[in-house]
């Protein structure tokens, strides 16, 4: 159970810097290498996948709702292990922790970071560099559009109903 203490903590919460909050996603993105990793080893031990392409489209809906039990299970928690290292936790607009209804909305709104670039890819037949300039070109942008809300917290979190907050624990 969440004590009052980090309720209260939370509410007092100041938004992280856009920095830290990239590093955060990166590092995030590294320990998601992990988790990648143990999904498709499952995946392919359980689906008897002998070739990497076979079964490519399955692989990638396992993985959507890997990734989405990881994400809701830890952000109703408050923190992923990323969001801790960075001292950043996520709230509800009142301070309050997220529920999973809230953390699973916040999941699929965090996708706005790659769909659109991706469905604006899919016709063009790019290769793996200029799709990556494209990707990248965009989560630039998405992030530095958090300048343009009063409260610099990215726009998924806004529609979500969910804010970032730098949070430490008290020292003992």
């Amino acid at each position: 159970m969440v004590s009052h203490d980090v309720s209260r903590a939370a509410m007092n919460g100041t938004t992280p810097s856009l920095r830290r909050r990239m590093a955060c996603w990166l590092y995030e993105g590294m320990l998601m290498f992990g988790v990648v990793f143990i999904a498709g080893y499952l995946f392919g031990t359980l689906s008897q996948t002998r070739n990497a392409l076979d079964n490519r489209h399955a692989l990638q809906g396992f993985l959507f709702v890997v990734f989405g039990i990881y994400f809701v299970w830890f952000w109703a928690r408050g923190q992923t292990l990323a969001m801790k290292t960075w001292h950043i936790r996520v709230v509800d607009r009142l301070g309050r922790p997220i529920t999973q209804t809230r953390a699973l909305a916040r999941y699929a709104l965090s996708w706005l970071w790659f769909l659109p670039p991706l469905a604006a890819m899919a016709p063009l037949q790019l290769s793996g560099g200029e799709s990556a300039v494209i990707l990248l070109g965009w989560v630039a942008v998405w992030a530095l559009l958090s300048r343009f809300q009063p409260e610099r917290q990215f726009w998924h979190d806004i529609w979500a109903g969910t804010r970032l907050v730098h949070f430490e624990h008290a020292k003992k």
